[in-house]
């Protein structure tokens, strides 16, 4: 009879199976729909969701919800799944809020602008699996796509934040300006004034500091790249680390060589 670890052992390997071809097939459908959630909430941050466009929502967090839970259902390892996934469970929480009537506790405005906030970032959250999906979590492509994301949606965040304090951004051109600013760490004159704003701020900064650095280090890589291929220049290439190793290895048998005809040789005969 197979013991019961082993049992064990290939049942989560099938559920793990189930879960691998269950993510593949849902691949695309929920990369479309991902984007479009982006889309609809750039569109409430600015100028608000018709009741078409929020009813369309509701059915894409819906559908979320769903294949959540299916993917938590058949996770081997529920504890450790919940674990990694915590920022996608808090972003399809909080839109549950406005279905319990204890939704009318969350009607202040700076309640409002904090479940936003929560909003957008698990929506970056999504959008940056999006992104991994379609180019992968390497390469240039997905860099400027994940930063193109950040800064049109960070605006929008900026600018819902903002918009009503005194001095605040009054135009989503001005936002997506500061925003770019401050991802390129040039920074502006202006500080948000929300604690909701300082709180998108920061991360903005966090994420255009960790860009700032990857551009450079290939920057740097690629002229130096260049440099390399360079036979005159300073920096040694492939070729030149190639045809170095080689010039060793035959000097290493010359020297072999050289010894087994120093030992092969008789010796000289003895004074008598």
């Amino acid at each position: 009879m197979p013991q019961p670890d082993s049992e064990n052992e290939q049942l989560q390997q099938e559920r793990f199976h189930l879960l691998q071809q269950l993510t593949d097939w849902l691949e695309t459908p929920l990369l479309v729909l991902g984007f479009v959630w982006l889309v609809l909430l750039g569109v409430e941050l600015l100028w608000g969701l018709s009741p078409a466009l929020e009813l369309a929502g509701t059915i894409i967090w819906v559908i979320f919800i769903l294949d959540f839970l299916l993917k938590l259902l058949l996770a081997p390892r529920k504890l450790a799944f919940l674990k990694s996934n915590v920022i996608t469970l808090i972003s399809l929480l909080v839109p549950a809020l406005r279905l319990f009537r204890l939704a009318r506790v969350f009607r202040a405005a700076r309640a409002v602008r904090g479940l936003r906030l929560v909003k957008v970032v698990g929506s970056l959250n999504r959008g940056m699996k999006a992104l991994a999906a379609s180019f992968g979590r390497r390469g240039v492509g997905y860099v400027l796509g994940l930063s193109a994301l950040v800064l049109l949606l960070g605006a929008a965040g900026m600018y819902a934040f903002e918009k009503d304090v005194s001095g605040g951004l009054r135009t989503y051109s001005e936002a997506l300006w500061w925003t770019a600013m401050l991802l390129t760490s040039m920074g502006s004159e202006y500080w948000p004034r929300t604690g909701e704003g300082r709180a998108l701020c920061l991360l903005l900064a966090l994420y255009g500091f960790a860009v700032f650095g990857y551009f450079t280090a290939t920057l740097a890589t690629f002229f130096m790249g260049r440099d390399a291929e360079n036979p005159e220049a300073e920096v040694a290439g492939a070729t030149a680390v190639a045809a170095l190793h080689e010039e060793v290895k035959q000097l290493r048998a010359e020297l072999r060589q050289g010894s087994f005809y120093a030992a092969s040789a008789d010796p000289p005969p003895a004074d008598e």
